[in-house]
């Protein structure tokens, strides 16, 4: 998959889209806001609204949320002697309740929206069918992702890879909470981080720089995968890198 840039038409002279179909990854952590636990519903809505506007500028979109703001299977099974699968799985069903609570939020600012899950759950989602979603992009739906793989010992951030590959995205664009990009260190913590304009998938996991779990920049990388990762906080900064203003996060190709 070659890296998709913005281009000027030939005929008009205006600006193409650089992207026609993204995987937007949102950590559950993000959507805290400064709560320790939970949804913040001044975050959940301000997530909804960007995203509502950006289906407006024709762009297809998929989501992949995370569901750390509830459970996190890994350090649950580690503090408490808890079988990891089991674990994994109740991980999973807290990104359903997360995919649950921002559908109901966008379809309220009249986003058609689908969510669809990797866990049989047909009362509330409709199963993971990878045809289906590309044919509900298609048709111009928000389309979200939960139940991470419906295996235990992936993370959300792989699931973001697999289904990015396998809906044909454009890129996955990673909503980080505060930070705009990628930095050598904690920029929270350091005042002379340095932040990355761009990275190659071999530096990412030779730097081991916290983007995504190695499985996920692995499988990015066989598959060609462009990632961007951006501040989520900053106002319309989905949009803007949507219309090519590649200058608001970290590009990682």
């Amino acid at each position: 998959m070659t890296l998709a840039t913005p281009e000027t038409t030939t005929m008009t002279n205006t600006p193409a889209k650089p992207y026609k179909r993204i995987l937007l990854k949102i950590s559950g952590e993000a959507l805290m806001g400064d709560q320790g636990f939970g949804i913040s519903q001044e975050v959940m809505d301000k997530v909804a609204t960007d995203i509502a506007k950006a289906s407006e500028l024709g762009v297809q979109i998929a989501i992949v949320v995370g569901g750390g703001n509830i459970f996190r299977g890994l350090q649950i099974s580690t503090k408490l002697g808890m079988d990891r699968a089991a674990a994994d799985y109740v991980g999973m069903l807290a990104t359903v309740m997360n995919a649950l609570v921002l559908q109901g939020l966008l379809k309220k600012k009249g986003v058609d929206t689908r969510m669809m899950s990797a866990i049989d759950i047909n009362r509330v989602a409709e199963p993971y069918i990878r045809l289906r979603a590309v044919r509900h992009l298609e048709k111009g739906r928000v389309v979200i992702f939960g139940g991470g793989t419906g295996n235990p010992f992936f993370s959300t951030d792989t699931t973001s890879a697999l289904r990015a590959a396998e809906i044909n995205a454009d890129g996955i664009f990673m909503a980080k909470n505060g930070v705009d990009g990628v930095y050598n260190k904690d920029p929270n913590s350091h005042d002379d981080a340095k932040r990355f304009d761009s990275l190659s998938y071999d530096d990412v996991m030779r730097q081991n720089l916290k983007v995504m779990d190695q499985t996920a920049i692995s499988l990015c990388k066989d598959t060609g995968m462009p990632i961007v990762v951006f501040n989520f906080n900053d106002t319309d900064s989905l949009g803007s890198i949507l219309n090519g203003d590649l200058t608001c996060g970290t590009l990682i190709n």
